[in-house]
């Protein structure tokens, strides 16, 4: 991702949604952490994440944007980034970036303005998180962690051009993957298949790991995939994400090589009923509980309630490492609305460690007007590959 995947509009039409946004806060700066945050104001596609970095966010259209980022990243900011100041720490040296952050506020009179902070997970150390409380003091006003987030989660119709090149990407790779699979295979060999596909065909790396069991492995509901060869009669559940230009479609299919058991048969067809039945619900305006409590019910009157064991659906991003995830989650304790323009995966699920089995279906769809748009052409039926 960088700045040239999209007209310079595009950005300040974001900003200004933020500084909106900002205002009806009573916020003066915005400490920006999160890296799909300064990816969707600026274009940046460094690796930054990996250290500290925070963009400067003045409510004020005049004043400069500032990022802070380590000096490694200089290079990738000036030429892909639409920034106005770039401050780095930790060039030949080592350098404490709380300091540099600390100096850049005074210098700009910054400190006593009224000052929100993202504090995302993965992306901010407690240790930086801690200090810069104690440098802002009374003057941070409030952690704004999904200000931005809820801001992005409605994709413009450049953002959803390339979650549908995405997607396309990931049905040719799990087609690949079930073209591929035979007794013999082993898990990681398989997953090169996918991976193969994936990067041949244009996707970048995707943010998580693909996910891959088989056989008795079939209750982990996010393994990764191991030596283990597949045998005649397995069951075998896969999960991957594919990017295009860091937007990201994800796609969860079930294999078996052979007949399936009645019970695999009997779980998987309760899975696909429950996000059926979520699908259904969701549309523009909807809160994002009811999907979730239409598929817990078919879930739940089938008797497995007790193995469904996580979220019903999320918000797909522009994936950064270790996540594609976004705030937005079709879980028991949503507050957020649906609305037209969202992508929102679909994927309730049944494990049950005791019997080592589990199904799960996953797609992603696009929220319209009047209902929602599936964007994967891939059957969703159980595949039955001849062994």
């Amino acid at each position: 991702m960088s700045k040239h995947d999209f007209d310079f509009d595009e950005f300040q039409t974001r900003r200004q949604l933020v500084r909106q946004a900002m205002y009806n806060q009573g916020i003066d700066v915005l400490l920006i952490i999160h890296p799909v945050c300064l990816h969707w104001l600026t274009g940046t596609d460094t690796k930054s994440y990996q250290s500290f970095q925070c963009l400067i966010f003045s409510a004020k259209d005049s004043f400069p944007l500032i990022i802070l980022t380590r000096e490694s990243e200089r290079a990738e900011y000036l030429d892909d980034a639409f920034v106005d100041e770039i401050r780095t720490f930790a060039g030949p040296e080592p350098s404490d970036p709380i300091d540099l952050l600390r100096a850049t506020l005074n210098e700009f009179s910054l400190s006593h303005q009224r000052i929100g902070l993202e504090v995302p997970a993965f992306y901010l150390h407690p240790h930086h998180y801690v200090r810069i409380l104690d440098l802002l003091g009374d003057n941070l006003k409030t952690e704004q962690t999904t200000l931005v987030h809820s801001l992005k989660a409605v994709k413009s119709s450049k953002e959803i051009q390339y979650i549908r090149i995405a997607s396309q990407i990931a049905d040719q790779a799990m087609q690949a993957c079930i073209g591929t699979v035979r007794p013999g295979l082993s898990e990681l060999e398989l997953s090169a298949h996918v991976y193969n596909t994936l990067l041949s065909n244009g996707s970048g790396i995707p943010a998580s790991p693909i996910n891959l069991v088989s056989g008795d492995r079939m209750c982990f509901s996010h393994g990764m995939p191991t030596h283990r060869l597949l045998r005649h009669k397995d069951d075998i559940n896969v999960e991957f994400g594919a990017t295009w230009k860091r937007y990201t479609a994800t796609i969860g299919r079930q294999l078996c090589l052979g007949t399936p058991s009645a019970r695999m048969q009997e779980i998987f067809e309760v899975c696909l009923a429950a996000c059926d039945a979520c699908i259904a619900t969701i549309r523009d305006g909807v809160p994002a509980i009811e999907p979730h409590l239409a598929a817990k019910k078919v879930i739940a009157d089938a008797g497995f309630n007790r193995y469904r064991i996580h979220t019903t659906g999320y918000g797909i991003a522009p994936g950064t490492p270790p996540s594609w995830g976004e705030p937005l989650n079709m879980y028991g304790d949503s507050a957020e609305v649906l609305k037209a323009g969202m992508v929102v995966s679909v994927e309730p699920p049944i494990y049950i460690h005791e019997e080592r089995i589990g199904a799960r279906v996953i797609d992603n769809v696009l929220v319209t007007t009047n209902g929602c748009e599936l964007l994967s052409n891939v059957t969703r039926n159980l595949v039955m590959v001849p062994s």
